[in-house]
């Protein structure tokens, strides 16, 4: 077999595995215009690859916080390494509807992004490269656990059939004050009621 030949079907191998993979690529020149744009995300965006070439991505997708991924960039481009970011500090770059039916809570795709430089045959970086990866059912799990906890600790500070702060709650408050008063000798006050021959305060 020619060396061109095994060269055109390593690119073959090459494109194929890029377009099939379940991560979102997306190369960009350092004017925003995309070169390359995969099947990741032709399928979540309804835009074809032939569509987008060469468009400024914020053209056809304005939601993007155009000040925040200039900067991104342009720091991967002037540093020459990687850049990183979490649905922790940003749910989503781009908006795509949540099709995930175990994770079918979230109306939005929560995303990790990482953008990489791409240099030319000078060294120079030339373009970067995104890549979405869809952690909505990680960030679903989560979310889920925190709110769980929330509900938790207010079951525990608060009397189930009243919803009153309960005793030990109390407690810990009037312990609180009364700390705040003897660090700083600060005027307090408890103010009570008699109710039915019972003082509540």
């Amino acid at each position: 077999m020619a060396i061109n030949e095994l060269e055109a079907q390593s690119f073959h191998w090459l494109v194929d595995m890029l377009e099939s993979v379940e991560v979102g690529l997306v190369v960009l020149d350092l004017d925003f215009r995309v070169q390359a744009w995969n099947g990741f995300m032709e399928n979540h965006s309804g835009i074809t690859a032939s569509k987008i070439r060469n468009r400024v991505i914020f053209e056809l997708f304005p939601d993007i916080p155009k000040a925040w991924l200039s900067r991104k960039v342009d720091a991967v481009a002037l540093l020459n390494t990687r850049a990183f970011t979490s649905w922790e500090q940003r749910p989503y770059l781009f908006q795509f509807r949540n099709t995930r039916p175990i994770t079918g809570t979230e109306d939005y795709m929560y995303q990790n992004l990482t953008i990489s430089p791409l240099s030319g045959s000078t060294g120079q970086v030339e373009k970067v490269c995104l890549m979405v990866y869809d952690v909505t059912d990680i960030a679903t799990g989560k979310r889920a656990l925190e709110r769980a906890n929330e509900q938790l600790a207010k079951l525990s500070m608060t009397d189930r059939l009243t919803g009153l702060l309960n005793r030990g709650t109390w407690e810990n408050l009037v312990d609180a004050e009364f700390e705040r008063f003897r660090r700083y000798g600060q005027a307090t006050s408890l103010v009570c009621r008699s109710v039915n021959s019972l003082i509540y305060c």
